[in-house]
């Protein structure tokens, strides 16, 4: 019983570390300002569900997709920055707040993916499958976006906090905070593969 509650928290740490809802919750305020509570709420549901079903894709048949499109993590990397960053600089350049309200979806992309979900959190699951095994990554990978979604679904109570003008300015500096995510991916992704070759 030891070894799998020590193989559990194994498994669990690098995915909470790499899932890092504390960390994308302002990416997640800035992408979703305007939206109402209900609506974000079903956005919320749809971020965690996609990212739920990519884990599940990731732990059944991660290596064998990577393996028959001829991609790796790095790969997967620079392609999750791009859509960041184009994602950033128009709501940086452009309100969206109208056509957010009128019901675009951000919840599948890139709310759950690339950014519940992304690169370094689908590279953790392959390892934590060869590691501890299907049930224990499994286990981890369920406590993980139980943890994400709960954050997301009170970040009302941050947005209250600092209220209507606050959060706004907050969601641009989030956003200039997005463009930098989206670079570090992209210089991650290239010096691995300079590296590497």
């Amino acid at each position: 019983m030891y070894e799998i509650i020590k193989d559990y928290f194994s498994a669990f740490i690098p995915l909470f570390v790499a899932m890092d809802a504390l960390g994308i919750l302002p990416v997640f305020i800035s992408l979703t300002a305007g939206v109402g509570e209900s609506s974000k709420k079903k956005l919320v549901s749809e971020a965690t569900l996609a990212a739920l079903i990519i884990c599940a894709v990731f732990i059944v048949a991660g290596k064998f997709i990577f393996s028959f499109l001829g991609i790796n993590e790095n790969d997967f990397r620079i392609g999750g920055g791009i859509v960041l960053l184009i994602l950033a600089i128009v709501d940086l350049l452009f309100s969206q707040q109208e056509e957010r309200r009128s019901g675009e979806s951000v919840g599948i992309v890139p709310i759950g993916i690339p950014l519940i979900v992304g690169p370094a959190a689908l590279t953790t699951i392959l390892i934590s499958v060869d590691s501890f095994g299907y049930w224990i990554t499994i286990a981890s990978v369920l406590t993980n976006l139980a943890f994400v979604w709960l954050v997301f679904s009170q970040s009302k109570w941050v947005v209250k906090i600092m209220g209507k003008s606050g959060s706004q300015a907050f969601a641009k500096v989030a956003s200039l905070f997005l463009t930098g995510i989206a670079v570090m991916m992209i210089r991650v992704g290239i010096t691995n593969i300079i590296q590497n070759s």
